[in-house]
């Protein structure tokens, strides 16, 4: 006999104090029943279930056997539902968080496209900077970039990016280029307004050194694109990922500040709690994303 019909049997008995009950629930004679259980009970080569003629009970040696059949069943249940769930179309709603500066010049655009692949999927999207609790917040997935913080988190990388020092050739005109990281100090820095670590650049030395440059910028804002704009009109040396001054740098509206530093790669990730499975709909949306921008270097933007 089928090991996980007996096993369901013998759950479905404890479950309804009887024989005759389970029986009715699964949909199959008394007797059937019994020969589950007895057929169990012999492989097992012992007894499961104390039977007298007003109830059924499980023994000890059957209460344990029974607490680990139910994990087994539920587990089983839960496998046939995964491949149900699979092969069913994306559909439903996706609530994603994405950067700012990501979200609204690189991704936004995408976003039709997904629509009109899977027309019973509806976006969400929110663009903001801050570290979002992706649970607590009800968001299915989030966009980062960096090193992954929270390793409880599924994570599956999109595509590489990196940060550099840029100024207009204007600025580097007018007040040349940093030969050093210390020759920083000497100049009008752009920062990102960021409160968890201050004005801060993390920077690579070309001896493998990471350094700081905590210097007082000339401008301080929340924004990459304004950053950007005011390294493009000359005000400074901002520290921005490739992916927002990628297009400024081809058109000759900036330059790189110091482009003999090491080049780190920073990768950006679509993140997602943990779960048995992932759901069509989720898993449809990072694929698409990773094909979208599968031919993206850290300088490719």
């Amino acid at each position: 006999m089928d090991r996980l019909t007996e096993m369901e049997a013998f759950a479905m008995v404890v479950n309804q104090g009887g024989f005759t009950d389970a029986a009715r629930k699964m949909g199959i004679s008394k007797s059937a029943v019994s020969k589950h259980i007895s057929s169990l009970e012999s492989r097992l080569g012992a007894r499961l279930l104390n039977r007298t003629t007003r109830r059924v009970s499980p023994t000890e040696i059957g209460l344990a056997y029974y607490d680990r059949a139910c994990r087994v069943l539920n587990d089983a249940g839960d496998a046939d539902a995964m491949v149900s769930s699979m092969q069913s179309a994306p559909s439903g709603l996706l609530r994603v968080t994405v950067p700012t500066d990501f979200g609204s010049g690189h991704l936004s655009p995408l976003i039709g496209g997904f629509l009109k692949a899977y027309p019973q999927v509806s976006v969400s999207m929110v663009l903001e900077n801050r570290h979002v609790e992706l649970i607590s917040e009800g968001f299915d997935v989030a966009i980062r970039m960096g090193e992954m913080e929270d390793s409880t988190l599924k994570a599956r990388r999109i595509c590489d990016t990196t940060m550099r020092m840029i100024g207009s050739p204007a600025y580097f005109a007018a007040h040349g280029h940093p030969e050093r990281i210390e020759d920083l100090n000497e100049h009008r820095l752009l920062h990102f307004s960021n409160e968890a670590q201050g004005n801060v650049w993390k920077l690579l030395a070309p001896s493998g050194e990471r350094r700081f440059v905590r210097s007082t910028g000339a401008l301080t804002v929340n924004d990459g694109q304004a950053l950007l704009k005011a390294a493009i009109g000359g005000f400074g040396i901002a520290f921005l990922p490739s992916f927002l001054f990628g297009e400024a740098l081809r058109a000759g509206e900036v330059e790189e500040a110091m482009p003999h530093l090491p080049m780190e790669i920073q990768s950006l990730h679509a993140v997602y709690p943990p779960g048995r499975y992932t759901q069509p709909k989720l898993r449809a949306f990072i694929d698409f994303l990773v094909d979208q921008f599968k031919d993206k270097g850290p300088m490719d933007w």
